[in-house]
């Protein structure tokens, strides 16, 4: 290691493209992440990818946030159960 280092031509992150992509990309809250995935669905992912002329990455992130707000909306509606039906008849017609 040397005892000096000269920084005189260095460059700011904003000035290097693929620094400035990752750091715009943090602005926009994502996270880095490692995940494994099968074979097959990665490369269904890419395949799609290229018909669309998109990046595969992206595409995974739409899935999985499409499926992440479906799911929110499924557990808000809540399904109607005989255990229910039979409360709010009890209700009602002792209101009756």
């Amino acid at each position: 290691m040397r005892k000096e280092y000269d920084f005189s031509n260095a460059k700011r992150a904003h000035e290097v493209p693929h620094l400035a992509r990752l750091q715009e990309e943090l602005k926009k809250g994502k996270t880095r992440i490692t995940i494994w995935l099968d074979d097959d669905v990665l490369e269904s992912f890419r395949a799609r990818a290229a018909e669309e002329g998109r990046g595969y990455q992206t595409i995974i992130n739409e899935t999985l946030k499409s499926a992440a707000l479906s799911v929110s909306k499924a557990d808000d509606a809540a399904p109607v159960t005989l255990k229910a039906i039979r409360r709010v008849l009890r209700e009602k017609l002792r209101a009756a």
